[in-house]
């Protein structure tokens, strides 16, 4: 079957969402703690993306410069301790609470946008903003009595806001760096994470059986090389609007497999909340303004409304 450009980038960011959706699961059965896991997912990642940068001739010296070592540094520092942060909340809070609160990058790059690129905070956006806000409050379970965070889930919960703080710093290194192939930054970034988080690690408390070490190689397979060229190549292939709405496929896997395997109930004012959290999300990332939301989406997918004739049509565009 021949796909075309647009199909098949749909299939590839659905792939690399639901992969990523599944990180928590790896995660949580490694048994290890965060430092080891992320050096471990840095490592074997490191590993493939080497070979796939160096298989379809990346490696090339002019990508190399000061300036893009220093940027990819920088963001590479950020995205291994967010994984770190984001992978110590899954075990203090949830898989499904720490990935909702992570679903509020986009809020954080508005704030780093807004205090050092000079970006302005329109009022949409600042509804938006609020919106998630809200959904914030509602899983924590501030307006819902008997089911507020015990205080391991609340210390999830502000790791859970300092990975997406991270992620969103990541982010903005990364817009910097146009032209550079952005396997390559990834592979720049575990290279860097097995460096920073070498002496880090703790080696005495290695796996002693094989099925732990099997979450950690697939972490660097599947979660890190694959997933990030699934996603490139979809990113690449899509227009903005369909890669937003795809990327929450990632939130929606996640969930279901916290439930599926841990039994993680969210009571309704919670889910309440993670509906929030996504709504803000959508209006920023589709840049909806408050005049008619959905219609702008629709547009922006390629969906048109019927057009109504009126009695007087003249019968142009």
């Amino acid at each position: 079957m021949n796909l075309t450009s647009t199909q098949r980038g749909v299939l590839q960011m659905t792939a690399a969402m639901a992969i990523s959706g599944s990180v928590g699961l790896f995660v949580l059965e490694s048994g290890q703690g965060a430092l080891n896991v992320v050096f471990f997912r840095c490592l074997f990642g490191a590993l493939c993306l080497g070979a796939y940068c160096a298989a379809r001739g990346l490696l090339q010296r002019r990508y190399f410069t000061r300036r893009t070592l220093l940027l990819c540094g920088v963001g590479g520092a950020a995205i291994v301790f967010n994984w770190v942060l984001l992978f110590a909340a899954f075990k203090f809070a949830s898989i499904s609470i720490a990935t909702a609160v992570y679903n509020t990058q986009p809020f954080m790059l508005i704030g780093l946008g807004i205090l050092f690129m000079g970006d302005r905070l329109t009022v949409s956006r600042l509804v938006w903003v609020a919106t998630a806000f809200a959904g914030l409050t509602l899983l924590v379970g501030v307006f819902s009595a008997g089911t507020v965070l015990d205080g391991q889930a609340m210390i999830g919960f502000g790791l859970a806001l300092g990975a997406a703080l991270l992620y969103a710093l990541a982010a903005l290194m990364i817009k910097r760096l146009a032209g550079v192939p952005p396997q390559l930054i990834a592979l720049v970034q575990v290279s860097l994470g097995v460096l920073l988080l070498l002496p880090l690690a703790d080696f005495t408390a290695l796996p002693t059986t094989l099925a732990p070490w099997g979450w950690l190689v697939g972490m660097g397979v599947l979660h890190t090389a694959l997933m990030y060229i699934l996603l490139y190549s979809a990113i690449q292939a899509l227009p903005t609007a369909q890669v937003a709405v795809l990327s929450f496929v990632y939130p929606a896997v996640a969930l279901g497999l916290d439930h599926a395997f841990y039994g993680q109930h969210l009571d309704a004012g919670q889910w309440l909340g993670v509906a929030l959290i996504a709504l803000g999300n959508l209006g920023v990332n589709l840049g909806w303004t408050l005049a008619n939301p959905f219609a702008q989406a629709a547009g922006r997918l390629g969906i048109r409304r019927p057009v109504r004739r009126s009695a007087n049509h003249d019968g142009g565009p």
